[in-house]
């Protein structure tokens, strides 16, 4: 793992009694093993230094003695904190940009539909009468829209999929989804 050497680092300054460094790396080695699969993984540091956060944390609730000691150091590590670590709020703010970058990508009646249903939350009868399109294309919509977003997340965010099958109903939607009839 090439982040390994910052990991260690990291944890020198954040000991728990009874928890080695190594086995700690262990555990996050077995914790990202057993991942099904990383591909949604931005940030893989961010992501290793998760998993070993989560490995500590895990460690002090099983304890079946918690020493006044080992309740300072979580406080230390942040565990407490009702705010995320700036790690968190940093991959947080970059998959929310890519998000709206993806959605902003969705052709015009498609991305209408879609952020009238999912981010103002009106329900599929009111987008419908607000856009004067029946029901049944409010619900066409959504799933098209759903379907492109998932294929674009898919490519990991890659809007030109070149002579791919996914590219080439993302520029097809384009086309159809600016129509303003049903």
């Amino acid at each position: 793992m090439p982040h390994e050497p910052a990991l260690r680092s990291w944890l020198l300054n954040r000991r728990l009694a009874g928890l080695e460094i190594d086995d700690i790396i262990q555990e996050t080695y077995a914790r990202l093993i057993a991942v099904e699969s990383v591909a949604g993984v931005r940030n893989p540091k961010t992501y290793a230094f998760q998993a070993a956060y989560s490995v500590m944390v895990t460690h002090v609730r099983r304890s079946r003695v918690i020493a006044f000691q080992t309740v300072s150091d979580i406080d230390q590590l942040g565990a407490l904190a009702d705010e995320p670590s700036p790690e968190h709020s940093v991959a947080d703010r970059d998959e929310l940009q890519h998000l709206g970058e993806a959605i902003a990508s969705l052709p015009a009646r498609i991305r209408d539909v879609f952020i009238l249903r999912r981010v103002e939350g009106f329900s599929q009868r009111e987008v419908a009468q607000r856009l004067g399109i029946s029901e049944s294309t409010v619900e066409k919509h959504m799933s098209r829209g759903f379907y492109l977003l998932t294929a674009l997340f898919t490519r990991g965010g890659n809007h030109s999929a070149g002579a791919s099958k996914a590219g080439e109903e993302m520029r097809e939607a384009h086309v159809q989804g600016d129509g303003t009839g049903d």
